[in-house]
């Protein structure tokens, strides 16, 4: 399925990162579903295990839980707080700035808010490995994990594909030398 739909990508050169900022893709953390509750709040409790809530908060707002990272293929403990919240980050698995220099800079606001709080594109991490992934795209940058390799260029190649993003050369080489190891 996603080696076919890597086939449907457009293969060009990155666009200049002129004009891009993360505002260009909404407010962070929307509450796109209008469950009263933040996007980002939404992927810590879909990804987290035993997780509890802050009172008063209808369930919106994880104070802790345990995620299995899948970038890592780690266990971590994560607890709300200034000095402790980084450890468990919000992962763009197209990561924004990577999705303006492919496309998004065309699809309009509306369409780079979705992309921005879309669940698909979206996934709790471990938060150093976060930030070394930065917005590097398959071609420079893999989950050191390599279990999760398989998933994680399939939901690159899903988001490229919704939102009608292209991939560059070295990308789309990477990507799918990654799918043809996949069962």
């Amino acid at each position: 399925m996603a080696i076919a739909q890597l086939g449907t990508i457009p293969v060009k050169g990155r666009a200049p990162k002129t004009g891009y900022s993360r505002d260009q893709f909404g407010a962070a953390w929307a509450d796109v579903d209008h469950n009263g509750c933040d996007t980002r709040n939404d992927i810590l409790a879909r990804d987290l295990t035993g997780d509890t809530f802050k009172p008063g908060t209808r369930n919106c707002v994880v104070a802790s839980g345990t995620l299995s990272d899948k970038y890592t293929g780690t266990t971590i403990k994560f607890v709300r707080g200034n000095l402790t919240s980084s450890a468990v980050q919000i992962d763009h698995i197209v990561p924004l700035s990577d999705a303006w220099q492919k496309g998004a800079q065309k699809i309009g606001a509306e369409l780079r808010k979705q992309l921005a709080n879309d669940p698909l594109n979206l996934m709790a991490a471990d938060g150093p490995t976060n930030s070394a992934k930065s917005d590097k795209d398959a071609a420079t940058w893999l989950p050191p994990s390599k279990p999760f390799r398989c998933e994680y260029v399939a939901r690159q190649t899903a988001v490229k594909a919704k939102y009608r993003l292209w991939v560059t050369q070295p990308e789309h080489d990477a990507i799918a030398n990654v799918l043809r190891s996949c069962s």
